[in-house]
């Protein structure tokens, strides 16, 4: 299109991704030989060999509020437009608020397999992204996924959780524990909860040293681990709550959709369990940095060893507690004596620690799905397959596992191409400037029908107060730096009464307190800094305050920032 081809013109692309054997199918820009390298790097590269004359830079950043220092005032000031190539709401509710905040045109679009859409954000014209919201996704109960899946999604989500606690958090919990001792285990004491409890007794399992040496050792808990999650906590929900149990309303506890779950006995001879145990027992030993004999992949060996391991007997316990309201948002249950047990765990943590090498550390395991050598996925596809199995519910293959386990959005570069050949056709009207609102098109498309829904954008919704009236993209902006009495002044001469101001989470102002009147005559730039503890940046040139206002009706009005 030749855009950013000029002498003053730049295009600024920034993604903190690399690329992963699963983006190729999406798009044009990225080859095999690209896997691993910058996303941003390799798509400015290829845009440059299409068109030599494009001035583009390539970022690495994030773009949030952690990246202010990057992408500051006078970065957001200079550019023309903004377009956004998102996955993800939160990102694009940024952006959206620092393009309303810097008046900046936004073209926004998605694709979700055959669909897409795409929507723009014309300042002073529409509305701006955050200005209407999807219903948000719904996610199973806590209590659903731990004891009581229905479907292999709530199997796999409780795969993915507990390959991340054990692989993930837990090395990491142990790495933060060793390099301050004190202050983590302070961090507990203080805390003093179930979960400080918890989050102790894991690291104190690492830190056995006897149970940590050898690869023996890593089978020997993979194997545990096996009893423990498909056979042990299965006999205690089922101890808990009989298959004839009822609830307090007479009804039967384990009724649609709740299925009622049979433990599991492990065998040696069952490909799909002697697999799990590989697969769990090599990760073990890499946190270790554990080296792996090729043994460990011979399934009659590995069978061999696990045969000789004796499991101990399990006996359901009578006062086991297991969460069963839908809202909980934890599943660790408090008890009286956590302080107590908290206190016995770091002294044994301590004991434990004088055994270990000095420097010791874990390695912890993030998440990798395109990697079909690093045992992630059997892992997961086995946890979740076991569990499936506990419930009667139908297993799936580890592809279908790795699709869901790893959040793989459906895409096609169909859409793809489609909604950027829409975004772009927007960006000739934004660029050009001076469009009416009934020039610009937002559209929805779904390929699969095939339906295209093409409409104009919602227009800004405006507020009106006596003669006055603004939108969503107004700012009332105040010079020469005024007190405190100056701005209630300037206001009171729009027929507003401020009542309220602040600054970020600070109170500047409040007619309610009456040692706020001590504040009238300071100047509210001081106000922030000495209130609010607000530090001015030097990339910054301005300040912003909240003002809730109402008329002389005492009606409340919504003003401008």
């Amino acid at each position: 299109m030749g855009v950013s081809c000029g002498g003053q013109g730049k295009l600024t692309v920034t993604d903190d991704d690399v690329i992963e054997k699963s983006n190729l199918s999406r798009q044009f820009l990225f080859r095999d030989w690209n896997i691993g390298q910058a996303k941003s790097t390799v798509a400015a590269s290829a845009a440059a060999s299409i068109n030599p004359r494009l001035n583009i830079e390539a970022l690495q950043n994030r773009v949030g509020a952690e990246t202010e220092n990057v992408f500051h005032d006078t970065f957001w000031e200079n550019l023309s437009v903004v377009i956004n190539a998102l996955d993800n709401v939160n990102a694009r509710l940024y952006v959206d608020q620092r393009c309303l905040y810097f008046q900046k045109p936004l073209l926004e679009s998605g694709t979700l397999g055959a669909k897409c859409n795409t929507q723009m954000v014309i300042p002073h014209l529409t509305e701006n992204y955050g200005a209407s919201r999807d219903p948000p996704e719904k996610q199973a109960p806590m209590c659903t996924v731990h004891s009581f899946p229905h479907n292999i999604d709530h199997c796999l989500t409780w795969a993915r959780s507990e390959f991340e606690g054990l692989l993930e958090k837990t090395p990491a919990e142990v790495n933060a524990y060793l390099s301050n001792p004190t202050e983590y285990t302070n961090g507990m004491r203080n805390a003093g909860d179930a979960q400080a409890r918890d989050n102790l007794e894991r690291v104190l399992e690492c830190l056995d040293k006897e149970k940590c040496e050898t690869l023996e050792d890593c089978i020997t808990w993979a194997r545990l681990k096996f009893e423990d999650y498909f056979a042990n906590r299965v006999k205690q929900l089922a101890y808990t709550f009989p298959e004839d149990a009822a609830t307090s309303t007479g009804a039967p506890f384990w009724s649609a959709p709740k299925r009622f779950p049979r433990p599991l006995q492990f065998s040696s001879s069952d490909p799909s369990h002697l697999q799990f145990l590989m697969a769990a027992s090599i990760l073990r030993a890499e946190t270790f940095g554990i080296p792996i004999p090729d043994w460990v992949k011979n399934p009659n060996k590995l069978a061999e060893v696990v045969d000789r391991m004796i499991v101990p007997d399990f006996q359901p316990k009578k006062d086991a507690k297991i969460v069963t309201d839908e809202k909980a948002t934890s599943l660790s249950t408090a008890s009286m004596d956590d302080a107590v047990v908290i206190d016995d765990l770091i002294v044994k943590l301590e004991r434990s620690r004088a055994n270990l090498q000095p420097g010791f550390r874990m390695k912890p395991i993030q998440f990798e799905k395109d990697d079909d050598t690093n045992y992630h996925m059997d892992v997961i596809a086995g946890l979740a397959n076991m569990r499936a199995r506990n419930y009667s519910i139908p297993e799936v293959d580890k592809l279908k596992a790795k699709f869901i386990a790893g959040r793989i959005i459906p895409a096609i570069a169909t859409s793809t191409a489609m909604a950027t050949g829409l975004v772009c056709l927007e960006l000739y009207k934004a660029l050009d400037g001076g469009h009416k609102l009934e020039d610009y098109r937002n559209t929805f498309a779904n390929l699969a029908l095939p339906l295209f829904s093409i409409a104009e954008p919602v227009p800004a919704k405006v507020i009106k107060h006596q003669d006055l009236s603004w939108t969503v993209w107004d700012r009332w902006i105040i010079k020469d730096n005024p007190t405190l009495r100056e701005l209630l002044d300037w206001l009171r001469e729009k027929g507003l009464n401020a009542y309220s101001i602040s600054c970020g989470s600070c109170l500047l102002y409040n007619s309610m307190f009456p040692r706020h009147k001590e504040r009238m005559d300071k100047k509210v730039v001081d106000l922030a800094r000495d209130v609010a503890k607000m530090e001015i940046p030097s990339y910054r040139r301005h300040i912003d305050v909240v003002v809730a206002c109402e008329d002389d009706d005492d009606n409340d009005i919504d003003i401008p920032q």
